[in-house]
């Protein structure tokens, strides 16, 4: 059955692979990229793959800006009745601005806090049967609220990235418990990683290295969003590394940790959003 797919970071790297993976399999894919024409490069290339134009529909959006995420969900639910499926892909490691005009660390707003509202605006379109795929990596580290919060600045690249990843697997266990998979807005919540090292501009530019093929990421996170054998896994951690469902950091069951963070997005959205 056809599904209809919004994918962040569509212009690039994983997401871009995983684009021409979903259209190919015949569903309809909402490209979100943050610079217009990349977007539309991308939506040509996809052409190639597929002759039906209406598969494909782009939406620009710079998620380090909350005002434009809230654009974005508000452009997407004109436009759609309902969503099957969203990943959320975009990603940020390295950037010669690590800090926003409002004073944050731009890996948290973009890599945790912009999907978590982006999700939270889109649930009234999805249903039991949706799911939310959030991309985390290997590399996860003890989160640092007053760092989140903009209270303090991590100088450095890895350690921010580290830790807004594991941010995000804390949040997909948070929506997923708070949901359950029993109401009516109620779609499977799974992080994963999708691979170390792969093939990337972010790993080439931050680790000065080619990476692995980047269809490992692309298969991973495509399955996660289709496949049945992962309907259940709803607020569970995919490692594609070990290629199995794992254990993500231990600071992931600590549920103070989880509400804490939860309690900062919170304040964050509510004082740059309103």
């Amino acid at each position: 059955m056809q599904k209809t797919i919004l994918l962040t970071g569509a212009t690039d790297g994983i997401g871009l692979a995983t684009a021409k993976v979903l259209v190919g399999l015949g569903h309809t894919v909402l490209l979100h990229g943050r610079n217009s024409e990349k977007l539309e490069a991308v939506k040509t290339s996809l052409l190639n793959i597929t002759k039906q134009p209406e598969q494909i529909a782009c939406y620009v959006a710079d998620l380090s800006d909350l005002h434009d995420v809230i654009k974005l969900a508000n452009a997407v639910k004109l436009k759609h009745s309902s969503l099957d499926v969203l990943i959320n892909n975009a990603g940020v490691f390295k950037t010669p601005e690590p800090i926003t005009k409002k004073g944050l660390d731009v890996r948290f707003v973009v890599n945790t806090i912009a999907p978590y509202l982006l999700t939270k605006l889109l649930l009234p379109l999805m249903s039991k049967t949706g799911r939310v795929i959030n991309l985390s990596s290997a590399a996860q580290a003890p989160v640092d609220i007053p760092a989140l919060l903009g209270q303090v600045a991590i100088t450095d690249d890895f350690s921010a990235y580290a830790q807004s990843k594991l941010a995000i697997v804390f949040w997909t266990q948070f929506l997923a418990e708070k949901y359950g998979q029993n109401s009516i807005n109620s779609p499977a919540f799974i992080a994963v990683n999708p691979g170390s090292l792969l093939a990337s501009k972010m790993v080439t530019e931050g680790f000065g290295i080619a990476g692995n093929d980047l269809s490992i990421g692309a298969n991973i996170v495509s399955a996660l969003a289709l496949e049945d054998v992962f309907s259940n896994a709803s607020g569970r951690y995919f490692d594609n590394d070990a290629q199995q469902f794992a254990d993500p950091h231990p600071d992931a069951t600590d549920k103070s940790k989880v509400d804490n963070l939860i309690f900062a997005m919170k304040n964050i959205i509510t004082e740059l959003t309103g």
